[in-house]
């Protein structure tokens, strides 16, 4: 027989839940390992104690006051990064950042598509992801997964250390061809042209 859990025990629950949320903040432009390190750099300056720090999200000890979060956002807007307030730009941020880890510092190939991989990352219904996505971003999720697979096609062009196929295969194209009609739709040039090119072009990964 299954035993009913008392409304005592399930609010003493919910509390705990709560309190596991607001125990973690997000953050905005944050797109590789150095950004962690500067982060963590912030915490540690502003005597904030956190368990872990990931592409941005911050998972903190204990919560922390107004005066703390203030002083929190000063610091980090003046090494680039922003902290997020509304739960809307959080989810931003938290799809932003799941896209960019995969692409650019996973070396495990998808075993699934974006759509799963999201939903699963972010626990929630890939449908509605997308659309908060699009009415905030202004482009869809698959455009942006697009711009972040041809910057990284960009970055190993340029070290040259990867042939084509290699590349394509890494970034989940089905061939070399299709990689270098996106790479050019994208771009303006085909990926020889790109890597002939003296000075090539590279964006901000927070600006795509």
């Amino acid at each position: 027989m299954k035993r009913l859990q008392s409304p005592m025990v399930l609010q003493i629950c919910t509390f705990k839940l709560k309190k596991l949320e607001t125990n973690r903040i997000h953050i905005k432009n944050m797109v590789c390992p150095r950004c962690i390190s500067a982060v963590e750099m912030i915490l540690k300056e502003q005597d904030i104690l956190y368990s872990q720090v990931k592409l941005g999200e911050v998972s903190l000890n204990n919560s922390i006051t107004s005066i703390q979060k203030g002083k929190l956002s000063e610091a980090l807007n003046l090494q680039g990064f922003e902290l997020l307030e509304s739960e809307k730009s959080s989810l931003i941020a938290q799809i932003k950042a799941a896209i960019i880890s995969k692409i650019h510092h996973s070396a495990t190939p998808m075993k699934e598509n974006f759509s799963t991989f999201l939903a699963n990352q972010l626990n929630q219904e890939y449908t509605s992801i997308s659309r908060l996505f699009s009415s905030v971003e202004g482009v869809t999720i698959e455009k942006y997964i697009t711009a972040q697979k041809i910057e990284k096609a960009k970055e190993l062009l340029y070290y040259d250390e990867m042939s084509l196929a290699e590349i394509a295969f890494q970034l989940d194209y089905s061939s070399s061809a299709y990689l270098s009609s996106q790479f050019k739709k994208e771009t303006g040039m085909t990926p020889s042209e790109f890597k002939k090119q003296s000075d090539p072009k590279r964006r901000n990964l927070d600006s795509l």
